[in-house]
């Protein structure tokens, strides 16, 4: 529940999805292996888009061409990314995972 709490609050101020905080503490903190954590956090996805979902539409802030447009996006690359998912080893997936957090930690850095 801590985990998910922080993923809710980490995703809802700062935009990120919830992965780049729901998998690192699955991991190291509750022992999850790295394909495990990441099924998790995508199952954690859902209710925490839902909840910004109706908090920001509340607000008049969601465009709905583009979050239609972003959703069917969404749909195709997470299916293909579940099927990537499957295939690839817990070794390589920890490796791909780390870059990916270190390149957008850079980028964010330097804008």
């Amino acid at each position: 529940m801590t985990i998910g709490g922080a993923g809710g609050l980490l995703s809802g101020l700062l935009g990120v999805g919830g992965g780049l905080i729901m998998v690192p503490l699955l991991v190291f903190w509750a022992g999850y292996r790295q394909r495990d954590a990441h099924a998790m956090s995508l199952g954690a996805i859902i209710p925490i888009s839902l909840a910004s979902v109706i908090t920001f539409g509340a607000a008049g802030q969601v465009r709905l061409g583009y979050a239609i447009a972003l959703t069917l996006g969404s749909i195709v690359g997470a299916r293909v990314g579940v099927g990537f998912l499957a295939r690839i080893g817990e070794r390589p997936l920890k490796i791909a995972f780390g870059l990916l957090a270190a390149a957008a930690s850079i980028l964010l850095f330097l804008q």
